[in-house]
Order: C-alpha cells, then sequence, then structure tokens
C-alpha cells in the first residue's frame, strides 16, 4: 500500500460529522461529557489563548503521551463537528510559516461570503494550520503530515456553543493502546507485531480516512506541496 500524501487530512468521520480530539484535565474533561458542552466546567477557560486541534488519533497520543504526559492532558476527548461546520472553521486557515495573504483566487485567511464571493477573516478570527510529521500508533515519526487546526480564542465561543455536536472520553482507548505496545515490548516480539489493522479491529485505533477538501481550499492549506 502506498503511503498517503505528504499533505491530506485524514480523520474519523461519517456522512455528517467529523471528529477531532484534545485532552484536558480531569475536572473539565468529566464535565464536559456529562453536560455535553465543552466548557460546562468553570476551569475551561473560553476566548483566553489559542487551543489546537487535532483530526489524527496517533497524534493525539504523541502529543499527549497516551494522556500520561502531564495532568492537564490526562482526560483526551473525541469532538464531533458537522462537516459543514469543520470546513467553515478551516476556509479561515492561514498557514502558521506565512501569515500573510497570499493573494490567491481563495487567500490564506478568506471565508465564503454568500453570492458575494469571499471576504478576509478578520485577524482576530484568522485559525492557525501547521502541518506536522504523522505519527504512528508507536509514536514513531511518519514521511508524511497530519493537519493541526489551532482555534483561535476570537471563535472559540462559536465552536463551543455551535459546532461541537457530541463529546466522547476516549481516555481508557488511548491507555489500552499503550497497554497493548508495551506488552509487545516486554514479551520480546517484533516491533510490528500487531498491525495497525488489527489495534482498528480490537477499537485500539480510529478508522481515519482522507476527509475531501474542495480544490480551492486545498491551496489555502498548502496541501499541494510535495516533499522535496
Amino acid at each position: 500500500m502506498s503511503p498517503p500524501p505528504y499533505r491530506q487530512i485524514r480523520a474519523l468521520h461519517d456522512a455528517e460529522t467529523i471528529t477531532v480530539y484534545q485532552a484536558y484535565n480531569a475536572d473539565i474533561a468529566s464535565q464536559a461529557v456529562a453536560q455535553q458542552k465543552l466548557d460546562a466546567s468553570p476551569r475551561f477557560k473560553k476566548g483566553t489563548r489559542m487551543t489546537w486541534i487535532k483530526p489524527s488519533w496517533c497524534w493525539m497520543m504523541y502529543r499527549s503521551g497516551y494522556s500520561y504526559k502531564d495532568r492537564n492532558q490526562e482526560r483526551i476527548l473525541a469532538l464531533r463537528m458537522r462537516h459543514e461546520h469543520f470546513l467553515e472553521l478551516i476556509r479561515r486557515g492561514v498557514l502558521s510559516h506565512n501569515m500573510h495573504r497570499s493573494g490567491t483566487a481563495l487567500p490564506a485567511g478568506v471565508v465564503e461570503d454568500g453570492q458575494r464571493g469571499a471576504r478576509p477573516a478578520p485577524a482576530e478570527e484568522e485559525v492557525r494550520i501547521q502541518w506536522d510529521p504523522e505519527r504512528s500508533a508507536r509514536l514513531s515519526k511518519l514521511e508524511y503530515r497530519s493537519i493541526q487546526i489551532g482555534v483561535p480564542a476570537a471563535l472559540q465561543s462559536r465552536w463551543v456553543d455551535e459546532w461541537i455536536v457530541s463529546i466522547e472520553d476516549v481516555t481508557e482507548q488511548a491507555r489500552e493502546l499503550k497497554r497493548v505496545l508495551d506488552e509487545e515490548v516486554k514479551e520480546g516480539k517484533e516491533p510490528v507485531a500487531t498491525t495497525d489493522e488489527e489495534l482498528v479491529d480490537r477499537g485500539l485505533l480510529p478508522d481515519e480516512a482522507e476527509f475531501l477538501v474542495p480544490r480551492a481550499l486545498q491551496e489555502v492549506l498548502g496541501m499541494e506541496l510535495v516533499k522535496t
């Protein structure tokens, strides 16, 4: 099987929703799941700084150390968004290494404006886009990239109140994945003794697939860049 393109959005998604991940402390996570509202806990500070969400499960494992990295990342939440809201979010995208508008047909930092075409997003509503090396289930660096999406403070009320349709705690899935992989090492198995397909079948890896975006948006996100 050939590897994915150098830059491609891969995620767990169905006909209506796409799943992104973020890690929080126990109080924020517990109340968010119980009330299905990300800011249910007063400890969740909405609109104070940029928050990063990730469609890649394995990158979330890398970032949080399978939820063991620190107490502020000890609970991993799966946040489901409708396709149209996810697209609206990333249409505001500006690549981290190029924060100035490019002047192309649909420049970075642009959102759709009905029949009137496109209009620049206010600077405070620009969404930060980074492409970092994708990770395997064992956290090794892969040759292709994974998208990271920085939701700015100015958009967080809308994201939290309108764009998140369900919240699920997937911490135990992350910890069981680590336990299974650690057992391989203890038993002296080959590093790839358990395949990704087997991990998917066991419910320890989500079955992520390409999430298609329009061609103009691919240009905004720098998805046409090839590895050099």
